[in-house]
């Protein structure tokens, strides 16, 4: 720990090349870092550090992470012929150093803007990134798969893979999954355990306090490869039997440590833990077991944000701190009061809720702070629970709170809980279980890109039989369609967008809502077009509604609110009134609300014209929301446009 910031990096750059000349600058690939004698790789560290700290403090990105991480960066491109060889990272927070080091080092102040670098590892993006990466725990199973392909490629069995994972990635279900399938099958991964006892908010489980504890030698597993060799060579041992003397050995050591390794039981070699900072022992060790046989392990301890105090002091906060002085770490101060946040409304709503209903619960995946959890966890902490990485047994463990009388609120960003499709199904929808799944993040994101905007929920949950979904234009009626879960006894799905709620005016009167009752947002008795709308997007219609009712054009607007059941009613009035039905949403355009008026449309005798607005059917990349939706044809400019087309159509006859 720091007692103030590491003099490098308070140096100015300028102060910084007086005494030692840019190694960075000359790094435009590993093979130039591989250059380096090892003895210069601290220098490189810490001027990767002063990179990462002089771009993200006006560029804001996901600091501590990378930060923490550095090291470990370092040394596997130093060791390890990428892209020859693989680095497949997990999550993918870590990585902004790999992308300095990969040719990216120019480009770097693009990250996370329009058209610029991606704040993840994409293949799109470099042949250095090797996986998809941006949700936890797939970096063992994609590794292994190309671990075990390479194995069996002639030409390619050389090939070495390195999976690169956190300490609360390794406890999700498919790291599991994973670490099974790489006991079983022959194949020679290298696993990297970046463990800095911490994820975004505090690692929670058994398998955290476990690995806060585990020690081995690198001494006995040293004598251990090279008994399994000499018995090779002698013909006292085949691959077949290899699992059985792993499995003697390791409980010969765990009797005399009187501790068993999880790994080891797994059969998978062990080695660590070693400081996670210090390069040169990592490239030490990479170098001794990158040639081992088999599946194997390697623990790093280290620090999330290493190498700027407040980080290290504070790494939750500065996990994605966005701007802040690069010298003092000074960070904008919040004007308190005003809109809340989305997540905050349903933070304090349900702490409301349990007030006076104590089968209230919260249920969230490692997102206490992000989805304001938090809240309840503070006021009734044993009635929430954060569950780790683990989607799919948060919504399977929520339905067991419920098979058992309890009214619990599952609270997951949009796109994490695609993780968990199947417990929705299967352990709550079919059996009617009244879960209320909060979703958070619902819609464009902006800045993260790809992998982490909401954008299916609507479509992938409007198909499960008995789940009503609903998407709230504001605060009240968040705060209704939650205090309304309450009064039905089937599960619902409520989803929100990341950033400001509508008004200040957050805390209202509880109001149960009927499913599939829509409400006039904008009525005009003259109107030849209707939009019908859910979520905050209903008030840009009404605003362009306005602008285009200035030009004589009329259009009314409607809350649909629920996007299952969807209000037929309002749909078969419209359908005697109207010429054209425009759905707009935030989200894609297939399966949503523009699915659910074009399927009312195919059984209706009289059904106007339906012109959909939302997301296309093509994957939307990174940049500020407004742009990604200027992208996609739903922002207000791209509103209007829709609708001046709709008019100029109506206005053509078709002789003309």
């Amino acid at each position: 720990m720091n007692t103030g910031l590491e003099a490098n990096l308070t140096m100015s750059q300028s102060e910084v090349g007086d005494r030692n000349p840019s190694l960075l600058d000359s790094i435009n690939n590993p093979s130039d870092l591989r250059k380096l004698d090892v003895s210069q790789l601290p220098q490189v560290c810490r001027e990767v550090r002063q990179c990462i700290i002089n771009h993200l403090s006006s560029n804001p990105g996901h600091f501590a992470s990378s930060m923490g991480a550095v090291e470990i960066t370092v040394a596997l491109h130093y060791v390890f012929d990428t892209p020859q060889d693989r680095i497949v990272w997990d999550v993918g927070h870590q990585a902004y150093a790999h992308k300095i080091l990969t040719g990216r080092r120019e480009r770097f102040s693009s990250l996370r803007k329009l058209n610029g670098l991606c704040g993840f590892p994409t293949p799109l993006e470099s042949e250095y990134d090797t996986f998809t990466a941006g949700h936890a725990s797939n970096s063992i199973s994609a590794a292994l798969g190309m671990a075990i392909a390479d194995s069996t490629t002639p030409g390619r069995e050389n090939r070495k893979t390195v999976a690169v994972i956190g300490d609360a990635s390794i406890s999700g279900g498919l790291a599991f999954e994973g670490l099974n399938n790489a006991s079983n099958n022959p194949n020679n991964l290298l696993i990297i355990l970046n463990d800095n006892d911490m994820s975004i908010d505090d690692n929670v489980g058994a398998l955290h306090r476990y690995m806060t504890e585990l020690t081995t030698s690198s001494r006995y597993n040293r004598w251990r490869d090279k008994l399994y060799r000499f018995c090779k060579r002698k013909g006292l041992i085949n691959e077949r039997g290899r699992g059985r003397l792993l499995r003697l050995n390791n409980s010969l050591k765990a009797f005399i440590s009187t501790r068993q390794n999880i790994f080891e039981g797994l059969n998978i070699r062990y080695f660590g833990p070693f400081d996670g900072h210090d390069v040169g022992k990592i490239v030490k060790v990479l170098n001794e077991i990158k040639n081992m046989e088999g599946p194997r392990i390697l623990h790093l301890r280290t620090v999330k944000g290493k190498g700027f105090e407040q980080a290290e002091k504070d790494p939750a906060t500065w996990h994605a701190p966005g701007k802040f002085d690069p010298l003092t770490g000074e960070r904008p101060r919040k004007v308190s009061g005003g809109v809340l946040n989305w997540q905050e409304v349903f933070g304090r709503t349900l702490v409301e809720l349990a007030e006076s209903d104590e089968r209230v619960c919260g249920v969230t995946a490692a997102m206490p702070s992000g989805t304001s959890m938090n809240l309840m966890l503070r006021a009734f902490p044993s009635r929430a629970f954060d569950v780790g990485i683990s989607e799919g047994h948060a919504v399977t463990f929520a339905g067991g709170l419920a098979a058992a009388g309890k009214r619990p609120f599952v609270a997951i960003y949009s796109s994490f809980l695609q993780r968990a499709y199947d417990n929705i199904i299967h352990d709550v929808c079919i059996q009617g279980l009244p879960v209320c799944f909060c979703i958070d993040r619902a819609g464009i994101v902006g800045e993260d890109g790809v992998t982490h905007h909401g954008l299916f929920d609507l479509a992938y949950l409007k198909c499960i039989p008995g789940l009503a979904v609903a998407a709230p234009a504001d605060e009240e009626t968040l705060r209704n369609l939650m205090y309304t879960s309450l009064e039905i006894s089937s599960p619902l799905a409520i989803r929100y967008p990341r950033g400001k709620a509508t008004s200040a005016e957050w805390h209202t009167t509880f109001k149960k809502l009927s499913p599939g009752e829509s409400r006039v947002m904008r009525p005009d008795p003259e109107a030849t077009v209707a939009v019908v709308a859910v979520g905050p997007v209903v008030h840009d219609a009404v605003r362009v509604a306005d602008i285009m009712s200035m030009k004589g054009k009329h259009v009314e607007v409607h809350d649909m609110i629920w996007v299952k059941p969807p209000d037929t009613k309002l749909l078969d009035s419209l359908a005697e009134r109207v010429d054209v039905i425009v759905t707009l949403e935030d989200g894609v355009r297939s399966g949503g609300l523009g699915g659910s008026v074009s399927e009312w449309a195919a059984g209706s005798s009289c059904a106007p014209r339906i012109v959909s607005l939302g997301v296309p059917d093509s994957w939307v990349a990174h940049g500020t929301p407004m742009e990604l939706r200027e992208s996609c044809g739903y922002d207000p400019a791209g509103i209007e446009r829709t609708l001046e087309d709709v008019f100029t159509h109506l206005n053509t006859s078709p002789t003309e």
